[in-house]
């Protein structure tokens, strides 16, 4: 496994992160693995050396948090794991059970360490973007979150490039701790964040963290085949509205026939692909078997040639402006 610095920071992460999205409980979502399946991939994932693990308090309401408490926190040394979480989605019914407010992100934070069984996150990130949200609310609650020895960074997810640097400007100026990463969704079929937010991330050394490097698992087989269906294809609504053009086809296309060339997968074609772009320090894969995490990791060993790139890159299709879903 190769480690690099996430970010300007010390702090070391694999190369890859393991996404936790896929562990829970099946009454949210009837795809993902519960504590008992869980355990094996997450095992698997730590015999490879990923010292890196992305989860949220959103997923199955908390489940997930605790998986990973239950599955890595207890049996490993805190300090040999980095652990990532976020907040901003909705936790409860009532109008202050979601979003970026200092109530909401100080019970947020609180929370995820009780179900983690830890005392502190790595990286503690804001979740869907709010339009609405003040800035200085935010920013502030932050730093306090990292003064208070709860998350050693901060970091932000899906937020529009304006507000990114709005944030990291106005801790700047408050001399608070700014973001030090985004997550953003890229892979060969969605490169929206490539306008302005990873050029931005270049040019501060910000840590990339980008989830969904498979497309949600649409870019691993051709989903037109109703013998490639699986049960989250069938189930993930967010999958057909943002992923089903027919650019999306042949980017799968094109990846499944370089997959066959090299011998590979689909799938390890796609997170070459990601890996490969300038200034990404980890993707973040979800894996429901041993094998998909095997799977991944050989993808390390993959480095697409400039011909293999060019051919992947000219069957993208951008999204409108309001098209790209996160």
């Amino acid at each position: 496994m190769d480690y690099v610095s996430f970010g300007k920071s010390n702090l070391k992460v694999s190369r890859l992160c393991l996404g936790a999205m896929g562990f829970g409980a099946k009454s949210w979502r009837d795809w993902v693995l519960e504590a008992d399946e869980a355990a094996p991939v997450i095992d698997r994932a730590l015999s490879h050396g990923i010292n890196f693990f992305d989860t949220c308090d959103f997923y199955s309401a908390g489940e997930s948090e605790r998986i990973l408490g239950q599955t890595v926190l207890k049996h490993h040394p805190r300090d040999s794991v980095v652990i990532a979480t976020k907040a901003g989605n909705p936790m409860a019914g009532h109008p202050n059970g979601r979003s970026f407010s200092r109530k909401h992100l100080f019970k947020a934070i609180d929370d995820s360490l009780l179900r983690l069984g830890t005392d502190h996150v790595d990286l503690f990130q804001t979740h869907i973007w709010h339009p609405d949200t003040d800035i200085d609310e935010l920013v502030g609650a932050m730093a306090d979150i990292v003064r208070a020895g709860k998350a050693l960074y901060v970091g932000a997810a899906t937020m529009p490039a304006w507000a990114f640097t709005l944030c990291r400007e106005t801790a700047r100026r408050r001399n608070l701790p700014a973001f030090l990463s985004m997550q953003c969704e890229l892979n060969p079929a969605h490169r929206e964040c490539e306008r302005e937010l990873l050029p931005y991330a270049r040019h501060e050394g910000l840590a990339t963290i980008p989830f969904s490097p498979m497309g949600r698992g649409f870019l691993s087989a051709d989903r037109r085949d109703p013998g490639q269906a699986t049960p989250r294809t069938k189930s993930d609504d967010y999958t057909t509205k943002h992923y089903y053009r027919a650019a999306d086809f042949a980017v799968q296309q094109v990846l499944a026939e370089i997959a066959a060339e090299r011998r590979a997968t689909a799938s390890q074609i796609a997170l070459a692909w990601t890996l490969q772009r300038p200034g990404v320090t980890a993707p973040i894969f979800g894996a429901t078997s041993q094998a998909q995490v095997d799977e991944a990791v050989a993808a390390m060993d993959i480095t697409l040639s400039e011909d293999e790139i060019a051919r992947i890159d000219e069957t993208y299709a951008p999204r409108p402006l309001s098209g790209g879903g996160h």
